[in-house]
């Protein structure tokens, strides 16, 4: 079975943890405290500084997608309803996949504990954003 995904709401995610990102890592927001408690250093070149952006455009598409072709196979297996199936399914992946890898890494890299809330807030805030985004525009012909 392939599921349905509906692209659009993909893209439409997308664009949002790029919003997201752009204002959570703000200095006025959390940039400051993030680059402090993680020892980050501006970029020396242009270069430098877009490569991150690229790379993390790319992969807020693939986290959308995955997020939303998980969402369709939680909501054929489960049933109810498309948006609560988004967010539980959202709050289950960020909870086993990102949450506990952020914890185990920088447990044993001996980051701040600072550093880890702020990563994976930021972390839940994204997937729940994409999560309602997916939810409430389900494939043509699911619901």
């Amino acid at each position: 079975m392939i599921p349905e995904i509906n692209y659009w709401a993909v893209l439409l995610a997308t664009v949002a943890a790029i919003v997201i990102g752009s204002v959570w890592y703000t200095p006025r927001v959390f940039g400051d405290r993030w680059k402090k408690w993680g020892q980050v250093t501006d970029p020396e070149t242009s270069a430098q500084a877009w490569l991150p952006i690229l790379v993390s455009v790319a992969l807020a598409f693939l986290l959308a997608w995955v997020l939303a072709g998980s969402v369709a196979i939680a909501w054929h297996f489960y049933a109810g309803g498309y948006l609560g199936s988004a967010i539980v399914t959202g709050l289950t992946l960020w909870a086993g996949f990102t949450a506990g890898r952020f914890i185990t890494h920088d447990v044993f890299a001996g980051r701040p504990s600072q550093l880890t809330i702020l990563n994976i807030s930021y972390e839940l805030v994204l997937v729940l954003v994409m999560s309602v985004i997916i939810g409430v525009w389900p494939p043509a012909g699911t619901v």
